[in-house]
């Protein structure tokens, strides 16, 4: 009986110790994907601060009642609406990865 239940343990043992393999290599992987996540995070932060829009041509542009682009120009408001946008999806994307961190 004693010999059936060490082999039971050692059964045990060696699969606990292949499945905490295989979380080691997922958690390599998951900190490698977060590492590049946190690149693209800071290079989209860098253009967001920078905030110079396709078609802009500086502060000059003028705007109709609308706010609508004129002649492929970005009205102020307009640049103003995408800032919080982006701001938003940046704020989102920063939630995201530290939940990701704390499990």
């Amino acid at each position: 009986m004693q010999d059936f239940d060490g082999q039971n343990i050692k059964v045990d043992v060696n699969l606990l110790e292949k499945n905490i393999d295989l979380l080691i290599v997922q958690l390599s992987d998951c900190r490698k994907e977060n590492e590049v996540l946190r690149s693209e995070l800071s290079s989209l932060q860098n253009i967001l601060r920078s905030c110079k829009l396709p078609g802009t041509l500086g502060s000059t542009a003028t705007a109709t009642d609308s706010g609508a682009i004129l002649d492929g120009v970005f009205a102020y408001a307009e640049k103003v609406q995408v800032k919080q946008k982006l701001v938003m999806m940046l704020q989102k994307i920063e939630i995201e990865l530290r939940n990701s961190q704390t499990l």
